[in-house]
């Protein structure tokens, strides 16, 4: 299933359950330069899609507990809806995802499973940490998208909001609050992946 699920992410066209949160009323009309900024600021938006796959399939493997795999499915399938939008509006853009999507997967995956190696309420502390750093980071993409840019800053606004319940869900559940180093560590490796895919 963790195999199928990785060839899905990477190769399949993601379907979301929930209509993308676009905005019919206002219509989207950017310039060539405000489009290539917006068109690299989703596709870091889509690696953290891709990225966040990984996480909760490595999760829902390591656990063994059903009732934490249950959940960690159900957000995983919150994420594909992501997956979706992010990949819909990219072409849009016309915008490719970044050439390193197998890379993050398998780096992200490796880490899930680590975390869910370390026991489920150190595992639950990572899902609270890492959608802690992915609902910032997507406020600050709401203050760098292109204002004109409705239709991806209406993704980008839902897909916070998301992410944020995603942590306060896994806190409520028992996580653990992660070590300052570990969450020092997290931020850094963030900001690489961020940065590279904002150009590859």
């Amino acid at each position: 299933m963790a195999a199928d699920a990785a060839l899905k992410t990477l190769f399949a066209s993601p379907s979301a359950r929930r209509a993308c949160p676009t905005l019919p009323a206002e219509t989207t009309d950017l310039t060539p330069a405000e489009r290539r900024e917006a068109g690299a600021l989703m596709r870091v938006n889509h690696v953290g899609e891709v990225c966040a796959q990984a996480l909760y399939s490595a999760q829902a493997l390591a656990t063994k507990n059903p009732d934490l795999r249950a959940h960690f499915e159900e957000a995983s399938q919150e994420e594909t809806d992501h997956l979706a939008w992010t990949s819909d509006r990219l072409k849009e853009l016309g915008a490719r995802p970044s050439l390193l999507n197998p890379l993050w997967y398998a780096g992200a995956f490796a880490l899930g499973l680590v975390a869910g190696r370390t026991g489920d309420r150190l595992s639950l502390g990572f899902v609270v940490e890492t959608e802690r750093q992915v609902a910032e980071h997507l406020q600050s993409h709401l203050a760098r998208l292109p204002q004109g840019d409705h239709a991806s800053r209406a993704v980008v606004a839902q897909m916070r909001d998301d992410e944020a319940r995603h942590a306060a869900e896994a806190q409520a559940a028992g996580a653990l609050e992660l070590p300052l180093p570990a969450r020092q560590l997290m931020r850094a490796a963030a900001k690489v992946m961020t940065r590279t895919a904002h150009y590859i």
